[in-house]
């Protein structure tokens, strides 16, 4: 189990969700630490996806509790918990094809009145990804998909979240970039604190770079542990790993 002596920022008890008459999460149960890169990993269809949805307030709760900085957010509108400082970068990236790199990334800071920190912010997140600094005019639908990846991620970091959910990062990317991309998400979480959770389907890559992970089969949590002892589980192996 995660220490009990770690702060959970998020904590979803018992979360149920249905889609019509498909029960699409059984009674999930995670806790996610401050400062802490968690990971969610699973077959397609296992229910990843939902989880984040319904924690950002895209798909409504069936039963169960999700707290976020010790508030229940269940029934939160989607924009209010973006406020509160959970963001969450979509599966596929999302970009506005038709809107630069720059105004895509303001998009991200529309909640905030701060406008001197919010130039400020621009600035960190082009030293941050300095690809997207390169074609900061350029419209978001000619980048490459690790560019609009790059480019969701720094849209989300410009709400200043203290708790940063992504989905499928690594899908339809070419390695070198899926590298370059985690490596900052490491370094998000090192150098600034910030909190990951993480879905994905590169489950040798989700092991490798997070702290704590719940495997997740048909909307149910069927094992969790640190990263590195599930890493050598003999069960992941032959399951995500391909040993």
């Amino acid at each position: 189990m995660i220490p009990e002596i770690a702060t959970p920022l998020l904590e979803v008890s018992n979360l149920n969700v249905r889609y019509g008459g498909i029960h699409a999460l059984h009674d999930l149960t995670i806790k996610v630490p401050q400062g802490s890169i968690v990971t969610l990993i699973g077959a397609n269809g296992a229910g990843k996806s939902t989880t984040l949805r319904t924690i950002s307030g895209l798909v409504p709760a069936a039963s169960g509790s999700i707290r976020f900085a010790g508030k229940e957010i269940v029934g939160w509108p989607a924009h209010k918990i973006v406020a509160e400082g959970l963001a969450h970068v979509p599966e596929g990236r999302l970009v506005f094809p038709e809107l630069t790199v720059k105004e895509n990334l303001m998009m991200g800071a529309y909640l905030r009145r701060d406008r001197k920190d919010i130039a400020a912010d621009l600035e960190w997140v082009g030293d941050f990804f300095p690809r997207l600094r390169e074609r900061i005019t350029q419209l978001a639908g000619t980048l490459s998909g690790g560019e609009q990846q790059m480019l969701a991620i720094g849209r989300a970091l410009m709400g200043r979240p203290s708790c940063l959910m992504l989905d499928e990062p690594s899908l339809g990317i070419a390695p070198l970039l899926v590298e370059t991309i985690f490596a900052r998400l490491v370094d998000l979480n090192r150098e600034r604190g910030m909190t990951l959770l993480l879905v994905e389907q590169n489950a040798s890559l989700a092991l490798r770079v997070s702290n704590y992970a719940f495997v997740l089969e048909t909307g149910r949590i069927q094992l969790e542990g640190p990263s590195a002892e599930l890493k050598n589980n003999p069960e992941i192996k032959a399951a995500y790993l391909g040993h």
